[in-house]
């Protein structure tokens, strides 16, 4: 009995992580975006830790590499978007911003999360980056960024196993246009 207990609680803290639920690369007149969801909840600690004012960050990592038989695959694109989430407890209102966008203003934690849970199509690089009719493979993560948190916190979270929450990497094909 305690064995079956034992193996079931790596599966239950696994559970508690990022989720990857959609991924996928288009093209467009200004380049490549990314379009991706992603399913995952606060705990209680870092629920708590945004209701008193401590911004959250976290991190969008993408690469898309070329395989070669020649030599090592070719690194065509790696590139990191990062979104902040933080209340402000005077306004009581959750504030998001996504690297290179405007904040936006959010009265739930719900509300706010969505917007970090399904962003808007992020350009990951520009035309002529990648070369037509190759596949690429492609490498997702995303995750809390714990670099970013002041550095009183840091220690504590570095220690912590509440204050890790991240996906998997998530790997497709993608055959460029």
């Amino acid at each position: 009995m305690l064995l079956l207990c034992a193996c079931a609680l790596p599966r239950a803290r696994a559970a508690d992580g990022v989720e990857i639920t959609r991924a996928y690369i288009e093209a467009a007149d200004t380049g490549y975006k990314l379009a991706a969801s992603y399913a995952f909840d606060l705990n209680h600690d870092l629920e708590g830790a945004v209701q008193s004012g401590v911004p959250l960050f976290f991190t969008t990592e993408i690469e898309l590499t070329r395989p070669r038989w020649y030599w090592f695959d070719e690194k065509a694109i790696v590139a990191k978007q990062t979104s902040k989430i933080y209340y402000n407890v005077l306004t009581r209102q959750y504030h998001v911003t996504v690297a290179g966008s405007v904040q936006q203003v959010f009265t739930t934690l719900d509300d706010a999360l969505f917007l970090i849970r399904r962003p808007s199509r992020w350009l990951v690089a520009g035309r002529g980056v990648l070369k037509p009719g190759e596949t690429y493979n492609v490498t997702l993560r995303m995750g809390m960024d714990r670099d970013y948190l002041p550095k009183p916190i840091q220690v504590n979270a570095f220690n912590n196993s509440d204050w890790r929450l991240s996906s998997n990497k998530k790997s497709f094909l993608y055959k460029a246009e």
